[in-house]
C-alpha cells in the first residue's frame, strides 16, 4: 500500500519459546486507522505496539460504542502464511458497526493493511501443530463527550497474539449448561454483531456456570426462552437421526464464519444440514429416544468443539462416544487442514500472504 506508513520499534520483543495461554502475549507492532467527519476513515499506519491515550470523556468508555473481529493467520509445513476468509470478517465487521452507529469501512483496504502488518510480524507466527496468530481488530470511539449520539471520531487498531492449540491434549469433548435464568439478546438488538456490550452480556451467566462445573453456556431466546440459538462463544450444531440442524439466523444470533463454513461443508459431503428454529424440548427428546448422535460448536478459536454433555433443569443428556469416525471430528480434521495447508481448499476461502 502506497500510503501506508510503517514505524518500526527500536525495543522488539523476545518472542517466547512455549505458549501456554490464549490472548496474553502480543506482538512489536499494531495497525491503527483514525476516522474524522471531516477526513472519513485515514491516516492508516502500522506502528510499536504500546499503550493508547484517550480522554476521560471518551464515548467508548461511557456509552460501549464499539466492535471487534477475531480470526487468525497460520503458517504451513512449507512456511507460507495463510488467512482463513478474511475479507469475510471484515465485511462482518462492517454489519457490525451498523448495528452501533459507526461508520462503514473499505474491507478490502483493511485487508491490504493486515497482510502488511502480518508481513511485519511473520516471525511471531508459531509453527507448532494446532498454533496460530490470533488476529484482532477492534473499533472504538473517541471523540469526548458526554451524551448519547454517536460520537464523530473513532480509532481503529489490529493487534496479534499468538496463541497455542485450543486443545493441547486433544480434541476433548467440553460441558454446557443451557442458560434459564438470563438473556443475552432479543431479535432488533445486538445479538448478531461483535460488540463489547453483546458479550459483557453474558459474562454473568458464564462465571456462574463455571462454578457448577461447565465450560460454556447455551443460550435460549429471549422471548419464549424455548427455542435454541448459540453458545457463548459459538455457533451450535445437533445431529438427529443422521440430519444436521443449527439454529437459523434471526437477528440475535452471531453469523459465524466457521458455522457457514461447515455448512458449504456437510453440503458438499451430502450430508443432510438445515437451518431452522430448533427448540430445547425437541433435543431432550432425541437424547431420550436415541437419535441425537452429535453436538459441537463452531467458532475461530476452536474451530469444532464436541459437546460430550449438556445439562439442561434435571436433565443431563450425554455424549460419549466420539472418535475418529465422528461427524465433528472430521470436520475439525477438514477445517483446519484448509487452514495449514495439508487439505486442498476448494472452496477458495484461503488468502495466502
Amino acid at each position: 500500500m502506497e500510503n501506508l506508513i510503517i514505524k518500526k520499534t527500536t525495543m522488539p520483543k523476545e518472542r517466547p519459546r512455549e505458549i501456554k495461554s490464549f490472548g496474553t502475549i502480543f506482538t512489536d507492532h499494531i495497525l491503527v486507522m483514525d476516522y474524522t467527519k471531516n477526513n472519513g476513515w485515514d491516516n492508516m499506519r502500522i506502528e510499536p505496539y504500546g499503550s493508547i491515550a484517550l480522554d476521560p470523556s471518551a464515548c467508548a468508555l461511557h456509552y460501549g460504542q464499539g466492535v471487534f473481529e477475531g480470526l487468525k493467520a497460520y503458517k504451513t509445513k512449507n512456511g507460507d502464511i495463510q488467512l482463513f476468509r478474511p475479507l469475510d470478517n471484515f465485511l462482518r465487521l462492517n454489519r457490525s458497526c451498523a448495528k452501533v452507529c459507526i461508520p462503514q469501512l473499505d474491507a478490502n483496504m483493511l485487508l491490504d493493511g493486515l497482510e502488511q502488518l502480518v508481513k511485519l510480524e511473520k516471525d511471531w507466527i508459531p509453527e507448532e501443530e494446532g498454533t496460530s496468530l490470533y488476529i484482532r481488530p477492534y473499533i472504538i470511539a473517541t471523540e469526548a463527550f458526554l451524551g448519547v449520539r454517536p460520537a464523530v471520531e473513532y480509532k481503529l487498531l489490529i493487534i496479534l497474539s499468538p496463541v497455542g492449540a485450543y486443545y493441547p491434549e486433544g480434541l476433548k469433548p467440553v460441558k454446557i449448561l443451557v442458560e434459564e435464568n438470563y438473556v443475552r439478546a432479543v431479535r432488533g438488538g445486538l445479538g448478531e454483531a461483535k460488540t463489547m456490550a453483546n458479550y459483557a452480556a453474558s459474562l454473568l451467566a458464564a462465571e456462574e456456570a463455571k462454578k457448577k462445573g461447565f465450560s460454556q453456556v447455551l443460550w435460549l431466546d429471549g422471548v419464549e426462552r424455548k427455542y435454541v440459538e448459540e453458545v457463548g462463544t459459538m455457533n451450535i450444531f445437533f445431529k438427529i437421526n443422521g440430519k444436521v440442524s443449527t439454529p437459523a439466523l434471526n437477528g440475535s444470533i452471531l453469523q459465524g464464519i466457521t458455522r457457514d463454513s461447515v455448512i458449504q461443508v456437510l453440503q458438499k459431503w451430502e450430508i443432510p444440514v438445515e437451518e431452522r428454529k430448533i427448540t430445547i424440548d425437541e433435543i431432550v427428546a432425541a437424547s431420550k429416544n436415541g437419535t441425537l448422535e452429535e453436538i459441537f460448536g463452531t467458532g475461530t478459536a476452536a474451530v469444532i468443539s464436541p459437546v460430550g454433555k449438556m445439562a439442561y433443569g434435571n436433565e443431563l443428556l450425554s455424549i460419549e462416544d466420539y472418535d475418529d469416525e465422528s461427524l465433528s471430528i472430521k470436520l475439525y480434521n477438514f477445517l483446519t487442514g484448509i487452514q495449514y495447508g495439508t487439505v486442498q481448499d476448494d472452496f477458495n476461502w484461503i488468502k495466502r500472504i
